[in-house]
C-alpha cells in the first residue's frame, strides 16, 4: 500500500481537528447539488486555469470532498480510509493517482512508480482530466446503486479500469507500448476487464459492473455510452489493421452483447442483452438476437439510450421505440 511506503506521507488530522472540521461542515450546505451539475463538464463545472473571465473551478471535486466528509461522519471506521484517499489530497488528480496506484500495484511495479505514471498522464493531457470528471458524473447519474461521488471514485471497478486505460492509452500514443501493456495486464488481473491500450474511448462512459468486458485494439467507443458486463467489442480475422467495431455516441450495449468485426454501431443505438452483432446498425436502431435483428427505431432521433439506461421491455423503453415487429 502506498501509505506504508517511505516516499509517501499521509498525515491524518488529530481527533480534535477532525471533529472541528465535521462540526463546521455540518453547518454548511453542499457546495453544489449533483442535480445542478452540467454532466457535459463545461468550463463552468471544471476549469484548471483562472482568468478574469473564468476563475478556477472544480465542482466535481468540491462535491466529492463534501460527500466524503459526510460519509466519514456517518461511519467512523472509514475516517482513515476516506482521509487517505480523498480528503488528504489537494486535487482530484492527486487523489486518483494515489487510489489507482494502490489498486493495481504489484511486486513488479510498486505503487509510487504507478502513481508517478498516472500523474504524468494527467498533467500532460487536459482532455484526460475533463473525461475523468465526465466518467464520474456518468456513473453517478446512470447507476441507481450509486448514491454519492465517493462511491464511484472508491469502489466502482469499471471506473477504475477506464481511468487506468486512459493512462495506458496516453503511454501507447507516446510510444511506450510495453509499459502500456503492463497496465492493461494489471487491469485485467485486478478488475477482470480487458481494454487494449490503443482502443479509443470517449468521455462520459459507464462500464457497469465491468466484469468480462473486452475491447479490442482498434475499437472506438463514442461519448456518453453505457456498456454492461460481459460485452465484447472484438475483431474478425487476423489480417488488416482495423478489425474492431466503431460505436457511436449515446449507445447502450446490454449485458453479454458481442459486436464482432469492423462494423459501425450508429449514434443512439440500443443492443439488447446477449445479442451478436456482425453488421452495421443505423443511427437510432434497436437490435436483439443471434445474429442481431433490428426490431425498431427510437421515435426521437436524438435519443441517447446510453444515458437513459432503459432496458428493452420496460415501460419507459417501449414508449420511446417504434417497433417494426410484434413483441421483442
Amino acid at each position: 500500500m502506498l501509505n506504508n511506503e517511505k516516499s509517501i506521507s499521509v498525515s491524518l488530522p488529530s481527533k480534535e481537528e477532525t471533529t472541528e472540521t465535521m462540526d463546521d461542515a455540518n453547518n454548511d450546505a453542499p457546495p453544489v447539488r449533483f442535480e445542478d451539475i452540467d454532466l457535459s463538464v463545461p468550463p463552468s463545472v471544471y476549469s484548471s486555469s483562472s482568468s478574469a473571465d473564468q476563475p478556477k473551478v472544480d465542482l466535481v471535486w468540491d462535491l466529492m470532498r463534501y460527500e466524503a466528509e459526510r460519509e466519514a461522519e456517518r461511519e467512523p471506521l472509514l475516517v482513515s480510509f476516506l482521509y487517505s484517499t480523498i480528503l488528504n489530497h489537494q486535487s482530484l488528480e492527486s487523489a486518483l493517482a494515489f487510489h489507482l496506484a494502490n489498486r493495481i500495484a504489484s511486486p513488479n511495479m510498486i505503487g509510487t512508480q504507478i502513481q508517478s505514471l498516472i500523474r504524468e498522464a494527467l498533467d500532460a493531457d487536459p482532455s484526460f482530466r475533463r473525461e475523468m470528471r465526465a466518467d464520474i458524473l456518468a456513473v453517478r447519474d446512470r447507476d441507481p446503486a450509486c448514491t454519492c461521488l465517493p462511491d464511484v471514485f472508491l469502489y466502482f471497478k469499471g471506473f477504475h479500469a477506464l481511468q487506468t486505460h486512459r493512462v495506458a492509452h496516453y503511454l501507447w500514443k507516446s510510444g511506450r507500448t510495453v509499459l502500456s501493456h503492463f497496465l492493461q495486464s494489471q487491469v485485467s488481473q485486478h478488475f477482470q476487464i480487458d481494454i487494449h491500450p490503443n482502443a479509443t474511448m470517449g468521455s462520459g462512459i459507464m462500464l457497469d459492473h465491468g466484469t468480462g468486458i473486452v475491447i479490442g485494439e482498434t475499437a472506438v467507443v463514442g461519448h456518453n455510452c453505457s456498456i454492461l458486463h460481459h460485452v465484447t467489442l472484438g475483431g474478425s480475422g487476423k489480417k488488416g489493421v482495423d478489425l474492431h467495431p466503431k460505436v457511436g455516441n449515446g449507445v447502450l450495449l446490454g449485458a453479454g452483447a458481442s459486436v464482432l468485426g469492423n462494423v459501425n454501431i450508429g449514434d443512439g443505438c440500443q443492443v439488447g442483452a446477449g445479442t451478436l452483432v456482425i453488421g452495421d446498425l443505423p443511427t437510432g436502431s434497436v437490435a436483439i438476437g443471434v445474429p442481431a435483428k433490428i426490431i425498431g427505431k427510437f421515435i426521437d432521433v436524438s435519443a441517447q439510450p446510453g444515458l437513459g439506461m432503459n432496458q428493452l421491455g420496460s415501460k419507459e423503453s417501449d414508449n420511446s421505440i417504434q417497433f417494426q415487429m410484434d413483441g421483442i
